[in-house]
């Protein structure tokens, strides 16, 4: 249960709900689990892996963009990360005073900054990490190895699609 009701009970009512109305129930069933699992699978990653690392999801998934990407511009952390730049500005606030994370002057242009793990930040992410994808793995526990790749199959499909728009 995600929620205030169960997966059954939500879909009971949207069905004694929406009944007489001329929608794609299959497209709305399959946006409303992405959504549902997707939140169940942020807050299990909350409450397990960040949970004493006083990062919040916002703050990890920043972590990780500069992590894979290296310095970076905030434009395009914020862009990778799927968050404002006003967002991102207090997250990076946070995250230097935590010292993962560090803001330098652009290399040939002094308007501008960029973000840097710190040796802190590196380390972080490294030894998190593995425990993250231990996480992974166990939310996907219930799909054998074929349901997962078609599954991120899928969902990249979507993905693709809406980058493409």
């Amino acid at each position: 249960m995600t929620g205030h009701h169960t997966l059954r009970q939500t879909e009971e009512a949207i069905g004694e709900r929406l009944g007489g109305l001329n929608v794609d129930f299959e497209a709305m069933w399959a946006v409303s689990n992405i959504y549902r699992a997707s939140s169940a699978i942020r807050n299990h990653l909350e409450q397990t892996v960040l949970r004493d690392t006083g990062l919040t999801w916002t703050g990890f998934v920043v972590m990780w963009v500069v992590w894979i990407w290296g310095d970076s511009e905030p434009r395009h952390v914020a862009a990778e990360a799927g968050i404002s730049k006003g967002t991102l500005t207090g997250v990076v606030k946070t995250l230097e005073s935590y010292r993962h994370l560090r803001r330098f002057p652009h290399p040939t242009d002094g308007r501008r900054v960029m973000l840097a793990l710190t040796v802190t930040g590196e380390r972080l992410m490294r030894d998190l990490f593995p425990e993250f994808n231990r996480q992974e793995a166990f939310v996907v526990k219930q799909l054998d190895s074929e349901r997962r790749r078609d599954l991120a199959i899928s969902l990249k499909r979507i993905l693709e699609h809406l980058e493409s728009v």
